[in-house]
């Protein structure tokens, strides 16, 4: 998995916000499941558009809306249910149609009731979508036959099949717009610095599971199997005879149920069941009042039967393949994509969840106090970055002096020092070549197992690859960049870099080394700069607040100190 220094800083505001989104989800989500309140995923929309409006106003990277809404999303594979596609789809959604309206509207009003009115839609659509994945389009029938019965009853005289859909959107899109305006003003009071009321914070009790169980045989086999199994079950329902698709598809749930536990979870809730009637004795109904052949109460049952079984079909299908999702070997695959900072940015996520859910405050005082909370979440959110970017710097100190002032012989007792107090340390120094008291070159050594490369000399005749009077030897440039490489200094707690200079500044020498290492976090890391280049490497290599050690004012136990405080040793 890719180190979590390699993040950008809009992954690392992802991870958090992400979080926090999700920690709304799981305890509003319980809340509102135990009071068994409607319309509640209108409400946990509602507040991931106001926590993502709100925030940014703090922080308004690229891309933010879309990757928050990502990592939510698979947090969402703690909750308890089986049912996780949906919920999962449904967030990312929303938040990429939130990310796509401010990038075509702009951050300003109008982007943000658009995106927010967007969501909200969203959620209807895709419960229309899920019906009609579930039963087929058979639902749609039995919809229309409804609004047909409806009509004749209250002798309307022009079709409203369409009305109720486009009077439950009217509603989606006003609670959308006022989600939106409500977000923008919590995010104005942010900016505006306005006292945030800290509320007492009462744990609450919530079932959070870990889904990827380890001792679990995923197999790729499985998951083509099942996929194949989804597929062909759906095929079979809709273009075979009862007598063909029933114990096949039995069959099929059967032998999901005994291998993966978790698909039973749907088969023994009794709201599964009750749907199983309630559709089952609709649709007969239905079609024997709208039929007069003799045999449409039968034929009723049996398109209720068919429905109720795809829907099973689909339900826990869904939940196998989200099992088998979960095999080590495809997450491996992801994390060397182009997906890669994902892993690492849902492992901060993950790290940072239990934060988060600490500081809330119980559910009832969403309710009674929702913008002080939501401010509260953003405050949060904004420590926990903090927490995070500080944690996972890098600790850059430059040794600094004129030519052949000591900075090579600074350093290498630096690092005997260091190792003697059980640091560990990666890199290379570069003592020089004398002959006849003159400096005819240059090695580089590595620090770890004292290697000897040759690195400079003096030219004979003008070259390519030169610095000043000397030539470099491009094969030892490639062996110092292996050195600096970041899978030899992971596991170091300090690096050393002697010399960076003109080869550098120049996109030459350590400079592809150097960028690679300054993006990895929690490392110190030592370089030796000639006093007059100094400003200039910093602003190159945007080393943020380096720490100076020159030769002329700092003594080898004196950096040593200043070192192991960095390390916290």
């Amino acid at each position: 998995m890719e180190n979590k220094k390699d993040l950008s800083d809009v992954w690392l505001k992802a991870s958090v916000l992400g979080a926090t989104w999700a920690a709304s989800e799981i305890i509003l989500g319980s809340f509102l499941h135990n009071l068994h309140i409607p319309f509640k995923g209108n409400i946990l929309t509602a507040i991931g558009m106001i926590l993502l409006i709100s925030a940014s106003y703090k922080w308004n990277d690229k891309g933010l809306f879309w990757r928050s809404g990502l990592i939510c999303a698979l947090m969402k594979t703690m909750s308890p249910s089986a049912v996780i596609f949906g919920p999962m789809v449904a967030i990312f959604a929303e938040a990429f149609l939130l990310e796509i309206s401010v990038r075509v509207f702009g951050r300003n009003l109008l982007g943000f009731l658009i995106g927010s009115a967007l969501a909200m839609a969203w959620i209807l659509g895709q419960k229309i979508i899920n019906y009609i994945i579930y039963y087929g389009f058979n639902i749609v029938e039995i919809y229309g036959d409804v609004l047909k019965y409806a009509e004749r009853q209250l002798n309307i005289q022009f079709d409203i099949f369409w009305l109720p859909i486009f009077i439950l959107l009217g509603l989606y899109v006003l609670f959308g717009l006022f989600s939106a305006l409500v977000g923008m003003k919590i995010g104005r009071e942010l900016l505006n610095n306005n006292n945030i009321e800290i509320y007492k914070t009462k744990q609450t009790k919530v079932e959070i599971i870990n889904n990827q169980k380890r001792d679990f045989p995923y197999s790729i086999i499985w998951l083509i199997l099942n996929i194949v199994g989804l597929i062909s079950a759906l095929i079979l329902i809709t273009n075979t005879s009862l007598y063909i698709w029933i114990p096949i598809t039995t069959i099929l749930i059967i032998i999901w149920v005994l291998r993966y536990k978790r698909a039973m979870r749907q088969l023994s809730k009794p709201k599964f069941w009750i749907s199983f009637v309630i559709i089952t004795v609709l649709s007969a109904m239905l079609i024997t009042s709208f039929n007069e052949n003799e045999n449409s109460w039968q034929d009723g049952l049996m398109v209720g039967l068919q429905m109720n079984y795809r829907a099973a079909i689909v339900i826990i299908g869904f939940t196998v393949l989200g099992t088998e999702l979960y095999n080590p070997k495809i997450r491996n695959y992801l994390s060397n994509s182009v997906f890669k900072q994902v892993p690492t940015a849902l492992e901060l996520a993950f790290e940072s969840l239990p934060f988060v859910v600490s500081q809330l405050p119980d559910a009832r005082t969403f309710f009674t106090k929702p913008a002080g909370v939501i401010k509260l979440l953003i405050s949060h959110a904004e420590d926990r970055f903090g927490e995070i970017k500080n944690k996972h710097q890098v600790t850059v100190f430059i040794v600094s002096g004129d030519v052949s002032e000591g900075k090579t012989t600074f350093l290498s007792e630096l690092v005997k020092n260091l190792q003697k107090k059980n640091v560990s340390v990666g890199g290379f120094y570069t003592p020089r070549i004398i002959e006849n008291e003159q400096t005819i070159g240059y090695f580089i050594v590595s620090v770890e197992n004292d290697e000897k490369f040759n690195f400079l000399k003096l030219k004979k005749e003008r070259t390519a690859e030169s610095i000043g009077k000397f030539e470099i030897n491009t094969e030892t440039i490639k062996q110092g960049e292996h050195i600096l490489s970041p899978e030899n200094i992971i596991e170091k707690n300090v690096v050393i870099i002697d010399e960076i200079g003109k080869l550098e500044l120049n996109e030459k020498g350590w400079k592809n080394s150097l960028e690679q290492i300054l993006a990895l976090p929690e490392l110190c890391i030592i370089i030796a700069v000639r006093s007059e280049f100094i400003p200039a490497v910093v602003e190159k290599f945007k080393i943020s607040d380096p720490i100076i050690l020159p030769l002329s004012k700092t003594t080898v136990d004196q950096a040593e100190s200043k070192i192991l405080k960095a390390l916290n040793k």
